[in-house]
């Protein structure tokens, strides 16, 4: 058996042993469980409204679309920080990938969203009142909210994290010049404090080069269904998620450079209504439209709409080194800047060998 195809049958091996234990009690479909994962990666990506399913050309590729992990002739290292709704929530992300043989690619992948040293007061006060001594009455307690009786006693106040962390193994190889598919398995932890759970997930993606300018992506994302099991025994099950993608690629000596045009739509089956776009019953369906200009491979711009909210970026290409910028507009929640360091290691080397 190839190499390629025993790596394949390992990963879908594993995610249905995990399958198999996790089932053998009642699992809860969580609506939201893997929303987390929904924000994206990349600069780039993120500048044009998260529509690459069909583009994602380099190492975030593991994300988007493992199947265009082939698209990489030398290793890729990218990070990318954000911080979110007035600070508040931190999202990071890292990634590396690296060719091997003539057709295929292989990519690690690390995502956490966190927020970090949250006050729990619910002791500090329960126990105290102004004068400092114990409160006898139950006037405040167990309500957590801090009222004119009551005041913090810093002794009884702890901090704690939640965190929602996700890791992808992602192996890419073409079947034809035009044909290429690859996949994920990704491990996810969530921490609640002291509470946690893990969970075991698959992903199956594919690109076809229509011609040399358009390109058609898809990204099954959950493919067996995800399954997250808490310490405590609850199971939570994440339902799949189709994304389906087109690009196109238009260069020019008119514009001196490359207009891409892409579009992307998310379909959910987790009967989410009024909180997508467009549904149609239980199926739920979200946009994506994003355009970028690369003028001479110095420098991009960018812009786009990622389900209804304005997006825009810029990226710059350094030797060995790109940088990117995106910003994304929230009318409730406040606007995100988002910045990723992509860095290509060409040495010969690492030449892919056609």
């Amino acid at each position: 058996m190839k190499l390629k195809n025993s790596f394949l049958f390992i990963l879908i091996l594993i995610n249905f042993v995990f399958l198999g234990i996790g089932y053998a009690g009642d699992i809860v479909q969580a609506k939201y469980a893997g929303e987390f994962l929904a924000t994206g990666v990349g600069g780039r990506a993120l500048g044009m409204g998260g529509a690459s399913v069909a583009i994602a050309n380099d190492v975030t590729a593991g994300y988007w679309n493992p199947a265009l992990l082939t698209q990489i002739d030398y290793p890729q290292i990218i990070g990318m920080h954000a911080q979110r709704f007035a600070n508040i929530v931190n999202y990071n992300y890292g990634a590396a990938a690296i060719p091997f043989g003539k057709k295929s690619t292989l990519a690690l992948s690390v995502i956490r969203l966190g927020v970090d040293d949250i006050p729990n007061t619910t002791e500090a006060l329960l126990d105290y009142g102004l004068d400092g001594k114990p409160n006898t009455g139950d006037e405040g307690e167990g309500n957590g909210i801090i009222d004119e009786n009551e005041r913090i006693d810093p002794n009884k106040v702890f901090y704690f994290n939640s965190a929602e962390w996700g890791l992808f193994l992602s192996y890419g190889t073409r079947i034809t010049d035009k044909l290429a598919y690859g996949g994920n398995v990704k491990f996810l932890l969530k921490q609640l404090g002291e509470q946690s759970a893990w969970g075991l997930g698959f992903d199956v993606g594919m690109i076809y080069h229509l011609t040399n300018r358009i390109h058609l992506g898809a990204n099954l994302q959950d493919a067996t269904t995800t399954l997250l099991v808490w310490e405590q025994g609850r199971k939570e099950a994440i339902i799949p998620t189709l994304k389906l993608g087109a690009g196109y690629i238009w260069e020019s000596p008119l514009i001196a450079g490359w207009l891409i045009p892409t579009f992307d739509v998310d379909i959910r089956f987790e009967n989410r209504q009024t909180a997508s776009q467009a549904h149609l019953g239980a199926v739920s369906f979200d946009s994506h439209f994003g355009f970028e200009y690369q003028f001479k491979k110095i420098i991009a711009l960018r812009a786009g709409m990622d389900a209804g909210r304005f997006t825009s970026g810029v990226g710059i290409h350094l030797p060995k080194l790109m940088v990117d910028y995106a910003f994304l507009s929230h009318h409730d929640l406040g606007d995100t800047h988002r910045i990723s360091l992509r860095l290509t290691i060409d040495e010969k080397r690492f030449r892919r060998n056609y």
